[in-house]
């Protein structure tokens, strides 16, 4: 995306600092008020970077709240109040965003920098009509193939995809800690991830299942996990937790998916050099 971007001073990755990311489908922005309880909500948990979905905002572009909060906004250009994803990032954070890209009004991506690893953050929705998934499918393979490999990726989504808890053959990819039964979108998330060395974070940590809990029916009798924070595998040890909060309230049949970050560097080994002791024969 071309336009004016701040200049530098932020750090989003360090090795002594826990940053708290989300992603929350939030049913719509297209409502009086609805922006402002998500943003009490924000400030609340003390999230630094919310991926947004389901806004129902049209056009692109990006605007400053009079909190300091950033955001970055894709939606449809035709008009119609409908799907939508968005960022919205503290003023820290935002001094340190390199470059976004409001790619289609599902996907939205951006790039943050740090002086130890780059971090790229990718929203996507999986709210396309069926003749239109593969292109979906398509483009989300194409972001994360461009995405630099030493990059510290994170994937925000909301792909209606249920995981489960069985992990056998995926131990790679995702833990036992999931909730409920595998679905089709399920298994093609898991897929997406064996292929791309990417971790499933809500089914790595322990929880009781009402933290595990991404969306509720109206009934209270169907509880589901279907929103996801992913992260690259090489970047695993930094993901902290991955929690659901129930008590963030929108109005929305979604919860807020709520993950602690924390660049853990690897450890450079040092090689050790062996001396041979030089003897001089005596005469």
């Amino acid at each position: 995306m071309t336009g004016e971007f701040p200049t530098l001073i932020g750090d989003v990755l360090r090795p002594k600092i826990t940053r708290r990311v989300g992603c929350w489908d939030v049913r719509t922005l297209y409502q009086t008020g609805k922006l402002a309880q998500v943003v009490r909500e924000i400030e609340h948990y003390k999230i630094e970077l919310l991926g947004v979905s389901e806004t129902r905002w049209t056009g692109n572009g990006s605007k400053q709240l009079v909190t300091g909060h950033q955001i970055l906004y894709s939606g449809r250009t035709d008009e119609y109040h409908s799907r939508g994803v968005e960022l919205i990032i503290t003023k820290e954070v935002y001094r340190s965003l390199l470059e976004w890209k409001p790619e289609s009004e599902l996907i939205i991506t951006a790039r943050f920098s740090s002086a130890f690893a780059k971090r790229t953050v990718v929203v996507p929705t999986d709210d396309a009509e069926d003749d239109k998934k593969f292109s979906f499918c398509d483009g989300l393979q194409e972001i994360v193939d461009n995405t630099p490999s030493h990059d510290a990726l994170l994937i925000l989504e909301d792909l209606n995809a249920k995981v489960g808890k069985r992990n056998q053959g995926k131990e790679n990819n995702m833990g036992e800690q999931g909730l409920g039964e595998c679905n089709s979108n399920g298994e093609r998330l898991c897929t997406f991830c064996q292929e791309n060395n990417l971790i499933i974070g809500g089914t790595i940590f322990m929880h009781k299942d009402i933290h595990k809990t991404t969306w509720n029916s109206s009934d209270g009798r169907t509880k589901n996990q279907i929103d996801h924070i992913i992260i690259n595998k090489r970047w695993k040890s930094s993901l902290l937790d991955v929690v659901a909060k129930q008590g963030a309230d929108v109005g929305s049949d979604h919860s807020l998916v709520l993950a602690k970050v924390k660049l853990m560097l690897r450890k450079s080994r040092r090689k050790k050099i062996k001396y041979r002791l030089q003897v001089t024969p005596k005469c």
